[in-house]
C-alpha cells in the first residue's frame, strides 16, 4: 500500500520534472528559431559580398581626363582627340591600302602613337580606318570594329594604338595612317596643328619628315607640335598580348 504523504510527493516530482523539460524545450525551440547575430564579436562570421563591376552603356567616344589601362592593355590617352576618327576615307584604295570586309591577319604589326600639342596630349581615337564603324562598350573602354570594311591600318580603341593587319609583309609608314584618317602629317603639320613637329621614336630623334616613320613591330613614336616637348614616355608592351 502506497500512504497517502509517499503519494503526493511523487506529484510533486513529476510536475517538476516536466516544467524542467518543457523549460528545456521552450529554450531548444527559441535556439532554433532565432535570427539575431551573436552579440560577442568574437563569434561574428564576416559577411563577404562578390564584386559587381557596371559595363559602360554608352557608345558615344569622349575624351578622358585621366588615363586607365584599356581593353588592349595600354593606357587610354588622355586630353582631346586629335581629330575625328569619322574623316576616314569611305572605302577607296590609298596608296595600294585596301579597305575589304573581313580582317586581313597574314602580316601584323603592333605600333604606338602619342601626339602633344604645346606639351598637352592629344588622344588618338579609337576607329580611324574603320568604314561605318560598330562600337562595343567593355569595362576597360570602348572597342571599334567595322560594318562595312577595315583598312589594313586602323585603330580599334582610343589608346593610340595603330594596328597593321595587312594580306601581304610590307613595311607602311606613319604618313599611311593619316592619308587613310585624311589627316596632314609633315614636319609642321600634325592633323590640323601647326608648329614644328619633334618626332621621337623609341627613344631617339628622328630626323626625317615624320610622315616617312617606319611602322616597326613594337614601336613607340612620340610626335610633339611646338614647345614644350615632353620627355619620352614609350609604352610597355608587357601583358599587351601583342
Amino acid at each position: 500500500m502506497v500512504s497517502h504523504g509517499a503519494a503526493n510527493g511523487g506529484g510533486v516530482r513529476t510536475r517538476i520534472l516536466l516544467a524542467v523539460l518543457a523549460l528545456a524545450a521552450g529554450t531548444a525551440l527559441a535556439a532554433c528559431g532565432s535570427s539575431t547575430t551573436p552579440t560577442d564579436p568574437s563569434t561574428t562570421i564576416p559577411v563577404r559580398f562578390t564584386e559587381t563591376v557596371t559595363v559602360p552603356t554608352t557608345t558615344v567616344p569622349t575624351p578622358t581626363p585621366t588615363s586607365y589601362t584599356g581593353p588592349d592593355g595600354v593606357p587610354i590617352e588622355t586630353g582631346p582627340f586629335l581629330a575625328r576618327a569619322t574623316t576616314t576615307h569611305l572605302g577607296r584604295i590609298i596608296d595600294g591600302i585596301q579597305c575589304q570586309g573581313l580582317r586581313q591577319l597574314a602580316y601584323r604589326t603592333y605600333v604606338h602613337l602619342q601626339v602633344y600639342v604645346r606639351g598637352e596630349s592629344r588622344a588618338i581615337p579609337g576607329g580611324i580606318g574603320l568604314v561605318d564603324p560598330a562600337v562595343t562598350p567593355t569595362r576597360k573602354g570602348l572597342i571599334f570594329s567595322a560594318h562595312a570594311c577595315y583598312y589594313w591600318l586602323h585603330t580599334r580603341a582610343a589608346d593610340g594604338l595603330i594596328q597593321v593587319e595587312s594580306p601581304n609583309d610590307r613595311t607602311y609608314k606613319l604618313g599611311d595612317l593619316f592619308k587613310v584618317w585624311s589627316q596632314k602629317l609633315d614636319r609642321d603639320h600634325v592633323a590640323a596643328n601647326t608648329g614644328k613637329v619633334t618626332a621621337i621614336v623609341n627613344g631617339r630623334r628622328w630626323r626625317g619628315n615624320p610622315s616617312r616613320i617606319p611602322l616597326i613591330e613594337h614601336e613607340s613614336i612620340e610626335l610633339a607640335v611646338g614647345k614644350p616637348v615632353p620627355a619620352y614616355r614609350g609604352v610597355d608592351w608587357t601583358g599587351t598580348g601583342f
